[in-house]
């Protein structure tokens, strides 16, 4: 009795001190997340316009590549172009090689190109399902800081540490607030300008540094007075103040739970406070640092914070898919503590090395939490996480003259809410809307089967 209860007491410090579950998903989330639909709407100017493109491309792709295979690969390309602008201009004041501009230009068009098709894939090989959601809005997730970061490399906005700081930050705080308004009223919400037209801005960025250099940003406009990147900028707080707005009206009308509250039953407000723990002492720790660790570091500086909100968002993403309360405190704040903590006490450690650490252990948190969620609801699903199983493959080719989609598909312009189940010994069926042909199908009877979550 004595032995049981120091290893459930150990077991107990264990999960206080280093917020760490041998399982992340309680039965009851993984219930609740059978339960899910997925339920979207769009008025984006742009994604029309894509869509042709999209449809063409995922009608190229074999029906043996799985959909989180799609995804994964376009955020490793985005991430692989970005590091090389980092590489070459780590203090975002280098001017970066042209190629280098036209290379992250490509990347971020081939992410959006995959990011745009996964859903695509998943109806045309019937294996749309929660973990598709999940792992398409966790890449974004990850794909947003990256982004952010290469933008203000390509124009040199390093000579304007603090226009950075927020330019960074500002994105991952509205791709939060994003996922915050759909734990709220538990649909995610595409305005007529949003994702797919900053990132078409994004590359238009690229293409002008990769053609004129990035010194083309410097030049002053005499009309105004200030130098060209500011214009962009200028225009990107616009654009971000009338989101955060429309964001924040839909969070304070109320929720769709009981009394107003969110999908889960807890209070609107309360997703502000994990993430309030990484841009507070984000924001702290860069206006007080001695050596001016952001100044000189800032690419730096952002991959360490922008995984760590990753990880806030993620779990964020989570709770909504599992209708479950948000947990406030996260291991991955262990990183930025350590930053705090090293200048409060003055040790004598340099903040550069406490900030590589920092990174290395938030990019580790974030790694181990998404693999084990993704394994923990693939064995609930009962499915794999980059394989389609051959018969499935093979079946779902049948019906890929079907599956073509209208221009409203990706971001999904109609509601999807309601999605009836099939057995998997039926096969697949057309579930026919007004605006939309959708290709469904299912791996058991105990699944739902849902649409995948195609962009955020």
């Amino acid at each position: 009795m004595v032995i049981k209860f120091r290893i459930d007491t150990c077991e107990r410090f264990s999960e206080i001190v280093m917020f760490y579950k041998d399982k992340l998903l309680s039965p009851a989330q993984l219930k609740r997340l059978n339960d899910h639909k997925y339920s979207c709407s769009s008025i984006s100017l742009v994604d029309p316009l894509l869509q042709p493109w999209w449809n063409w491309l995922v009608s190229k792709t074999p029906l043996w590549i799985a959909p989180n295979l799609i995804t994964i690969l376009g955020l490793i390309v985005n991430i692989l172009t970005t590091l090389i602008l980092v590489w070459y201009s780590p203090d975002a004041k280098i001017e970066a090689p042209r190629w280098a501009c036209f290379v992250c230009a490509l990347g971020l068009f081939v992410y959006q190109s995959l990011d745009a098709i996964d859903g695509k894939q998943a109806r045309r090989t019937g294996t749309s399902n929660p973990l598709g959601e999940l792992f398409d809005h966790g890449c974004d997730s990850i794909s947003t800081v990256f982004v952010a970061l290469s933008a203000c490399i390509a124009v040199q906005l390093g000579y304007y540490p603090s226009w950075m700081f927020f330019q960074c930050f500002c994105a991952m705080t509205l791709f939060y607030c994003a996922h915050w308004q759909t734990y709220v009223s538990g649909t995610l919400r595409f305005g007529k300008i949003d994702v797919t037209e900053a990132q078409i801005t994004i590359i238009f960025i690229h293409l002008m540094s990769a053609i004129f250099g990035p010194s083309v940003w410097m030049t002053k406009l005499p009309w105004l007075d200030v130098e060209l990147k500011l214009v962009p900028i200028y225009v990107a707080v616009l654009v971000a103040a009338l989101l955060a707005q429309s964001k924040v009206a839909i969070i304070i009308t109320g929720g769709i739970g009981k009394n107003g509250s969110t999908v889960a039953g807890t209070s609107v407000l309360s997703p502000v406070i994990p993430f309030s723990l990484v841009i507070v002492p984000a924001f702290i720790i860069y206006r007080k640092s001695v050596e001016h660790v952001y100044e000189n570091h800032p690419a730096l500086y952002i991959l360490a914070f922008g995984m760590a909100a990753a990880k806030v968002t993620n779990r964020l993403v989570v709770a909504h898919m599992t209708k479950n309360e948000l947990e406030y405190l996260d291991s991955a704040l262990i990183g930025p503590a350590m930053l705090f903590l090293n200048q409060y006490f003055n040790f004598f450690i340099q903040e550069y090395i406490v900030l590589w650490l920092c990174l290395v252990w938030v990019s580790l948190d974030l790694l181990r939490y998404s693999s084990q969620v993704c394994l923990e609801i693939c064995d609930h699903l009962k499915i794999q996480l980059f394989r389609i199983p051959a018969g499935k493959a093979l079946s779902a080719s049948v019906f890929t003259s079907s599956s073509t989609t209208t221009a409203g598909e990706k971001n999904a312009s109609l509601l999807l809410t309601s999605v009836p189940r099939i057995s998997s010994r039926e096969h697949p069926v057309l579930y026919t809307s007004q605006q939309q042909h959708l290709l469904i199908s299912s791996d058991d009877e105990n699944q739902v089967p849902l649409l995948d979550a195609e962009h955020s």
